[in-house]
């Protein structure tokens, strides 16, 4: 390879603020924060949502209901067919 014009591959701390959760994983991604886990020096870059935090994961999701939004549609389109003839 090349030297000087790959990205810099490095471990990165990915924080969650919603929950205060961390994760280290090796990315390119540039940061100007660091924080320091364990007496080692990582960037850090914050989340606003991940695994942690997100409904669909942590099963908190609510289901809408489809069958009163599908109602409502008919109703809506019916009137307007109504008006229209």
């Amino acid at each position: 390879m090349k030297d000087g014009i790959h990205p810099n591959y490095r471990d990165v701390v990915f924080q969650d603020m919603s929950c205060d959760f961390r994760f280290i994983t090796r990315s390119t991604l540039n940061t100007r924060e660091k924080i320091t886990i364990d007496g080692t020096e990582y960037p850090l870059f914050k989340l606003d949502v991940s695994s942690e935090s997100h409904p669909f994961y942590t099963g908190a999701q609510q289901r809408v209901n489809e069958a009163g939004r599908v109602e409502k549609f008919r109703q809506k389109f019916a009137r307007s067919t109504k008006a229209s003839a």
